[in-house]
């Protein structure tokens, strides 16, 4: 193979970055008798002068090989899950079928729909790992319970644990269902949790053995057996625990740079003091949107990477394509906090896409109502119409019928919580807007284009800015494996020009990016 020089001419900056992108070859900065070039013959290297090395960074290499193993897969990558199936059945398998984990959204999904989509993966995707996600519900507790029933009767061996403040029976139960001994005695987890936290407080929990009480209330209910509870009192809660940072949904907005490396030290404090038989792995979320930010993540420490706004454009997500060209055109400054359903009583925010959207507004001022009001009848009158014409389209009578219908399939005590109490009624009718909402993006409501509730986080910008002129650019072309294979594939390259850039070697700018190409195209 012939030395690429580096004199700046288009066709050997071209040739340096092809050698920097064939990621699984060895490359060589050498000076010979015509100056300063790069090659990936050994042969040509022993000729010349080496100044640096670089070796094969293969993508399936990155991150830590004890997850590829725990959970089965190829890559140290999970496409993490997003509510009422916007990570749909049809994503999941496609991402299982091509070596990566994935979660089902089955926040908000009814138990019907839920067993459905649980029995779709098994067929599309037969004998391949993914998960399921198992949202904390404060608000609708049969909710936690019935995802729960459904992954342990479809025998789904990994649940993605997110937005929990504080453990729960039901991840609790699910968790200690799963528990045997080897061989050699040592406790197993057949049922694997992954805790995504934003909060050390939260972390710890997981980090830990589930606690006492809790363990002994589902042995009194008969829910886990002696056996399993004193299993799980030697095992931590998580086998993984995802730093979220400043993700889309749920989310606390805090820098990944800050968060890793603090939960990374709190995982080592704890191991240190239980001395588990394997600890805890650590993976990062929240502007994983490119090849440079995962392969900075890898670089902190971060056991594996999880990607979640850049999936929602994908071909696979459920999701209506007028919302998937709103994504695509998001920059990273178009996002913004919102009241959230689930947790709208006690405050709690998601992030979402401000761009093309009136929600943000519209649902602060929901909360800020709710607030300052006793119920729907202190509301001041003039206030009161605007917000049904407006914001509900409705009377608020006619939404609580709604509430009323919607509840009583799903959680009767919902409605019995909320006879002789406004303030809880109020919330009801509330959170129907902001439950409805991203219903109406997802069946892309023409009528309610102004009040789409759209989760995102600012790595769907940055992603676009990355794809920006290349053929992902163009929503139509975003197959959720794709995207898993060229951001890791993209880390794999930046590992290279970080390692190359370490030993003093500068390259033309040009050849600093990677550059997705279709994967026929790929050179190996």
């Amino acid at each position: 193979m012939s030395i690429a020089t580096l004199p700046k001419s288009a066709r050997d900056e071209e040739s340096i970055y092809h050698l920097l992108s064939t990621v699984d070859s060895p490359v060589f900065v050498v000076r010979d008798e015509l100056g300063v070039a790069l090659t990936a013959d050994a042969e040509a290297a022993r000729r010349a002068k080496v100044l640096a090395a670089v070796p094969a960074v293969r993508p399936e290499s990155l991150g830590d090989p004890e997850f590829r193993k725990a959970h089965g897969v190829g890559h140290a990558y999970h496409a993490g899950a997003m509510a009422n199936g916007i990570a749909s059945a049809r994503m999941v398998a496609a991402l299982a079928r091509n070596g990566f984990l994935a979660s089902f959204g089955a926040a908000g999904v009814l138990p019907a729909k839920l067993d459905e989509a649980l029995g779709t993966i098994r067929r599309e995707a037969p004998g391949r790992p993914f998960a399921c996600n198992l949202i904390h519900s404060p608000s609708e507790a049969a909710l936690e319970r019935a995802i729960v029933d459904a992954c342990l009767r479809h025998e789904v061996r990994c649940v993605e644990a997110s937005a929990f403040l504080d453990l729960t029976p039901q991840v609790v139960r699910y968790r200690a269902a799963g528990l045997q001994r080897d061989a050699s005695g040592q406790v197993v987890a057949r049922n694997r949790v992954i805790a995504k936290v934003s909060r050390s407080e939260v972390a710890e929990k997981f980090l830990r053995p589930a606690p006492t009480e809790l363990l002994r209330g589902l042995r009194e209910a008969g829910e886990i057996t002696a056996e399993q509870a004193e299993r799980a009192a030697s095992v931590p809660m998580a086998d993984d625990i995802t730093a979220e940072a400043d993700s889309g949904g749920h989310t606390d907005r805090r820098p990944l740079v800050v968060l890793l490396p603090a939960l990374v030290a709190l995982r080592d404090r704890v191991q240190r003091e239980h001395g588990f038989a394997v600890p805890v792995r650590i993976g990062a979320a929240g502007g994983i949107g490119t090849p440079a930010a995962a392969s900075a993540a890898f670089a902190m420490g971060a056991s594996y990477v999880v990607t979640g706004s850049i999936n929602q454009a994908s071909v696979e997500a459920d999701q209506s394509e007028a919302v998937k060209r709103l994504l695509a055109s998001a920059g990273v400054a178009d996002t913004e906090m919102a009241p959230s359903s689930d947790m709208f009583e006690l405050g709690v925010d998601v992030q979402v896409l401000k761009r093309g959207t009136m929600f943000p507004g519209r649902a602060k001022r929901l909360y800020d109502t709710y607030r300052s009001c006793a119920g729907l009848d202190a509301i001041p009158a003039a206030d009161r119409a605007e917000l049904e014409q407006r914001v509900f389209q409705r009377s608020f009578d006619e939404v609580w019928e709604d509430c009323v219908r919607y509840f009583s399939a799903r959680d009767p005590e919902q409605i019995e919580r909320a006879e002789g109490n406004p303030k809880r009624r109020m919330a009801l009718v509330f959170r129907w807007y902001l439950g409805r909402s991203s219903g109406w993006s997802m069946a892309a409501t023409p009528e309610r284009a102004a009040d789409y509730q759209i989760w995102c986080g600012p790595a769907m910008g940055a992603f676009n800015e990355w794809v920006g002129g290349t053929y992902l650019a163009a929503p139509g072309h975003r197959h959720v494996a794709e995207l898993a294979v060229h951001l890791m594939r993209g880390a794999a390259f930046a590992v290279r020009v970080s390692q190359l850039r370490a030993a003093g070697v500068r390259l033309p700018a040009r050849c600093t990016t990677y550059i997705p190409v279709p994967l026929g195209e790929v050179s190996r």
